[in-house]
């Protein structure tokens, strides 16, 4: 350690190993013959432990007992370990009460019914269809249900894990959407290693336009690459939301009301809706999720 804290250009690369190491690994190391979904989860599993791991080791806390460290790395989806390891009591409020609990479950359950049983109703015809309902059911079951599950519980417990999912239909711009309310694990990463360096040596717009670059690339790893298609899709989805971003700041997204109220709730749902085509692209869909749909036994038989 102190021979890091010594060379700046070392500890400038500390934790870094793994998320060079870790996703290049699953990408050459996985054989070819194996499921493409199999290889998805694989090198989102990778991704998210680099990620993991980058934010423990370039803030080490050797105050914090070990159990608690072990309950970060292992026991919970978020990458904030600043306020994963904070001391202070959690106010009353932030405690869940019991309908949040209800909430949760609710929407575990809901994409379990999605995924499973809904997902039956569609003729194999309208793959797609079925693709996409297996994506909605994944997500309301991960993201939104059995995450907020875990926050509830170690709230509970009094350690401070907010919700992953912040209710992000309410976000009425853009820009409080991915900053606020939509999947704040990779916020938090992409916001502490990626916006914060380059706002040092660059202007907020291009750090923004960085930052939106940076969840394009990662996405076309977990996404494009597994399906073998649909390249450049998430990196143009997430590009557009950066202009998006950028122009409901501008005098003119201003005069149109964008940013605030109904205007700018519509137009960040549609900027959000409009391009989502290129993020789940039709080769993610039919050889990612439609394979691992018919692996679980959901939408029905092949």
């Amino acid at each position: 350690m102190s021979a890091l804290k010594s060379n700046p250009r070392l500890s400038a690369w500390q934790g870094w190993t793994a998320v060079l190491l870790l996703p290049a690994a699953v990408a050459f190391g996985t054989p070819r013959d194996w499921p493409r979904w199999l290889f998805m989860w694989l090198l989102a599993l990778a991704i998210f432990a680099a990620c993991k791991w980058l934010t423990w080791r370039r803030m080490p806390m050797p105050d914090v007992p070990i159990w608690r460290q072990a309950c970060y790395l292992f026991a919970w989806p978020g990458l904030d370990n600043r306020t994963f390891f904070a001391t202070a009591p959690i106010p009353a409020r932030n405690r869940p009460r019991l309908r949040e609990w209800i909430f949760a479950c609710a929407k575990s359950l809901l994409g379990v019914f999605i995924f499973w049983e809904v997902s039956s109703w569609i003729p194999r015809r309208h793959i797609l269809l079925l693709g996409w309902l297996g994506m909605v059911g994944l997500i309301l079951t991960l993201h939104f249900g059995a995450f907020h599950l875990l926050s509830c519980g170690w709230r509970t417990l009094g350690i401070q894990a907010r919700p992953l999912m912040n209710n992000p239909p309410a976000a009425v711009s853009v820009s409080e959407f991915w900053s606020k309310r939509w999947n704040a694990a990779f916020r938090d990463v992409t916001h502490r290693f990626v916006f914060r360096p380059l706002i040092k040596r660059c202007s907020p717009r291009f750090a923004a336009l960085g930052g939106f670059l940076v969840s394009g690339l990662v996405h076309e790893m977990v996404i494009s690459v597994p399906a073998g298609g649909g390249y450049g899709g998430p990196t143009l989805f997430f590009l557009i939301q950066a202009a998006a971003l950028l122009f409901e700041r501008t005098p003119m997204g201003q005069a149109l009301g964008l940013g605030q109220g109904w205007r700018g709730w519509v137009f960040t749902m549609s900027i959000l809706a409009a391009p989502i085509y290129w993020l789940f692209h039709p080769p993610f869909v039919l050889n990612v999720v439609v394979p691992f749909m018919d692996f679980l036994g959901a939408g029905g038989s092949p």
